[in-house]
């Protein structure tokens, strides 16, 4: 992917950000099962490549316990030692379940080690199926490169076995059931733990700061938006394409089963002047350390006209830059891509978090991680920032997990938008339109909550009829 295009064009879509502050029914997020009993699996590995352009691990999980196991709960980790400076790009070349059931993503070790400070974790959507006792995978042809094709070395790298040419057992690889360890070693330092499982799952974590809204509206003139702290953006300017219009009035809210759902449509005919992107944020930068969700449902196709357009559809908060390379910076983004852009040609999700950058000449901090799979539908988003690390989770899944370098420093808004990179996607006139829709969104003041804990806390509002809260202090 071409990280400088697309780190420029997020760093235009941050400062106009900033600049404008002056699921279904109680579905909720669960717990992650843990490993049942007879559940186990085996990873099985050779080696394809041992050139300087790109890691080739081939990878078969086996199934060696007594019950069947659904791969959708299967989670593998090849470990690896970053290049300094150097982001990464995954890549499935043939699988015997298909490339499209299968996920990669890129961690960040707690705990770097001599040979690994980072690993991709290959995972399985529910179109894997599952794995009967003695069954295997078959051949899973993976490989991942450096972004910009430099030369990495994989001498140094904890997972990489340059003798294993056939396939057979091996422990440098780990693998999870429902988030329990199965299988192998982690580097030192970095043996994996078992999800925690809340004891009551249904009672909330303690009680402090929080911002909680179910976005129950009945437009974006609704007076209630204003005086809970929001912002429906209207002002011209970037991200995206030249020429755009940002319409208040393409946010709008309605009933879906018995939640209040809020609804972003970005649209355009294929010209600047057509384009109408979307955007909600608080006018506030008032949120800091702490767990932030929400339940946002992404969208691959348009809801009518043709496909292919360069969609943006995010949940992110940020602050500004004071500054160039100005280091009380911070932004954290999901970002999904249902058409690729920025050098992506189909479907990817990022989250990214940023330390600083510099406009001119550009030069840009940041770690992200990625996962190129289809994420269309309803999906909890979970972001948790503490004294030590950021993590990102995804349905309940740890999706990233970045350093602490990139911690922030000033208080932020959160903001919502949805808006087309470029018009190069889809050349047609023919108008269409993109949906992205918000079940509620929740920041919890400087406590670390659990994916299961979140859904805990949103039960309770509900529960208690409260579609809006803020308690969270305005920053000093």
């Amino acid at each position: 992917m071409n990280d400088t295009t697309r780190n420029r064009n997020l760093r235009i879509r941050a400062a106009l950000a900033v600049a404008a502050v002056t699921g279904l029914g109680a579905t909720a997020l669960t717990a992650l099962p843990a490993a049942a009993a007879g559940e186990a699996v085996t990873v099985q590995y050779r080696q394809s490549a041992t050139g300087s352009d790109q890691v080739e691990p081939w990878l078969k999980v086996v199934n060696t316990g007594s019950s069947s196991v659904p791969l959708s709960q299967v989670k593998v980790r090849y470990y690896f030692k970053a290049d300094a400076g150097a982001s990464y790009t995954y890549a499935c070349s043939w699988a015997v379940k298909g490339c499209a059931n299968l996920t990669g993503t890129f961690g960040t070790l707690a705990n770097p080690t001599a040979t690994a400070d980072r690993y991709l974790e290959v995972g399985f959507t529910a179109g894997a199926g599952s794995l009967a006792p003695g069954a295997d995978t078959g051949d899973m042809q993976l490989r991942f490169h450096r972004s910009n094709w430099q030369p990495l070395n994989q001498n140094d790298d904890y997972s990489f076995g340059p003798a294993q040419t056939t396939y057979a057992n091996w422990s440098k690889v780990t693998a999870a059931v429902g988030g329990v360890p199965v299988w192998g070693t982690a580097p030192a330092g970095n043996e994996p733990t078992p999800t925690p499982t809340p004891t009551d799952p249904t009672t909330p974590p303690p009680t402090g700061a929080a911002l909680f809204d179910d976005f129950d509206y009945t437009g974006h003139t609704d007076p209630a938006i204003n005086a809970h702290g929001w912002s429906v953006r209207s002002n011209s300017g970037g991200p995206g394409v030249s020429g755009a219009t940002w319409a208040p009035e393409n946010v709008t809210f309605a009933k879906e089963g018995t939640n209040s759902i809020m609804n972003l449509r970005s649209s355009t005919a294929g010209t600047g002047e057509s384009t109408r992107h979307t955007e909600i944020l608080t006018r506030a930068t008032k949120f800091k350390n702490g767990t932030y969700a929400a339940r946002v449902r992404f969208s691959d196709a348009p809801v009518s006209g043709p496909d292919g357009d360069r969609v943006v559809q995010t949940f992110f908060t940020i602050n500004d830059l004071k500054a160039p390379m100005a280091d009380d910076y911070a932004e954290y983004d999901f970002e999904y891509l249902p058409n690729g852009g920025w050098g992506e040609p189909a479907n990817i999700l990022y989250t990214t978090s940023w330390e600083t950058y510099r406009p001119d000449p550009w030069e840009a901090v940041n770690q992200h991680s990625e996962s190129r799979t289809s994420y269309a539908g309803w999906h909890d988003l979970v972001l948790t920032i503490d004294d030590n690390t950021i993590v990102y989770y995804v349905d309940g899944q740890e999706f990233g997990r970045h350093d602490a370098r990139y911690l922030p420093e000033r208080p932020m808004s959160i903001n919502f938008n949805q808006w087309l990179i470029d018009l190069a996607g889809q050349s047609s006139t023919t108008p269409r339109a993109y949906d992205q829709k918000v079940d509620y969104v929740l920041h919890v003041k400087d406590q670390v909550l659990t994916p299961a804990q979140v859904a805990a806390k949103v039960g309770a509002y509900r529960a208690a009829g409260t579609a809006f809260e803020d308690t969270v202090p305005s920053a000093q």
